[in-house]
């Protein structure tokens, strides 16, 4: 995403110090500034632009009072310069596309660069982990490991034919695996033929596995929104019937919380002028489908499908 605005509109909501420090080359107090001590994961971004420039994973501690890091996310995102200011011989860094000035590099830091970047907190915003994929920085998630040590988590959806639903999922980058099944009812390891008879309370549903260290659950979330119209009830291109209706069963209070806001911004966005009828539901017992069902469009290419696949590969 390009979060690249104007140096004027920039400085208008910048501080003085920041003012100072990105386009007056001046230098905060050390154990003063916000970011010194931060130890939360995520990305810090040019102040101006927005543009990306250095990772949490690249920060250590170098007892001088600024923030420290060992290299910056890309080395196009900064340049270097001589600096001569105050008597001294320095290699001043400065961001490339805003031009503001961030600090100095020295060759004392630790291994495997060898390098501190000591950076002025006022020249960066912080974008905590948790937050990246709707700040628009998701493409950096990969950065990350998965959080409570968690290689994979797992998502399930109800968009009409599970057929289309899985085969959109299993597209995905990240997904690292989609499986048709049954959920959301009162029968227990239901038959695809007790779920069709509309009188399980089963919805025909698709188990979503993925690496959220490559997308995150509200990527997820927005790609179900786009593969199907959430404002049918009960129906989802030639289907008809409770088993096709629109749904979402959320794992944790997290994606609850994720879910619910997605929907609402959603309904807020003016993109349908009916009501949105998904159900924001918690996760049942999930009942995979017949075998005969899994990977059907793969096995079956030009298999009925209310879904268009193209959208899966935007990532």
């Amino acid at each position: 995403m390009d979060k690249k605005i104007s140096g004027q509109d920039a400085e208008k909501r910048m501080t003085p110090l920041q003012r100072d420090v990105a386009f007056g080359n001046a230098t905060e107090p050390p154990f003063q500034n916000e970011y010194w001590n931060n130890h939360q994961e995520g990305i810090y971004v040019d102040i101006v632009s927005g543009v990306p420039l250095f990772s949490s994973k690249d920060k250590f501690d170098s007892k001088t009072g600024w923030p420290s890091f060992t290299k910056p996310i890309k080395d196009n995102a900064v340049w270097r310069k001589t600096d001569f200011s105050h008597s001294m011989l320095r290699t001043e860094v400065r961001s490339t596309q805003a031009d503001i000035h961030l600090g100095h590099v020295f060759d004392d830091g630790p291994a495997p660069t060898g390098r501190r970047y000591c950076i002025n907190s006022a020249s960066l915003k912080f974008i905590p982990r948790e937050k990246m994929e709707t700040e628009g920085y998701g493409e950096y998630l990969s950065l990350f490991a998965a959080p409570s040590g968690k290689s994979t988590e797992t998502a399930i959806f109800a968009a009409g034919c599970f057929w289309g639903v899985e085969e959109y999922f299993s597209r995905v980058k990240g997904v690292v695996n989609s499986e048709s099944g049954y959920t959301g009812g009162t029968v227990k390891a239901p038959s695809y033929e007790q779920v069709c008879s509309g009188k399980t309370g089963h919805a025909e549903a698709v188990r979503v596995t993925y690496d959220p260290t490559i997308v995150t659950y509200e990527r997820l979330l927005q790609h179900f929104w786009e593969l199907h119209d959430p404002t049918s009830l009960n129906r989802q291109g030639n289907d008809v019937g409770t088993q096709y209706r629109s749904a979402i069963f959320y794992t944790n209070p997290q994606q609850e919380k994720a879910a619910r806001a997605s929907a609402e911004k959603l309904a807020r966005s003016g993109r349908y002028t009916r009501k949105i009828v998904t159900e924001i539901q918690p996760a049942k017992d999930f009942y995979p489908a017949e075998d005969y069902h899994q990977d059907y469009l793969k096995k079956n290419p030009r298999g009925y499908c209310h879904i268009d696949l193209k959208k899966a590969k935007k990532d």
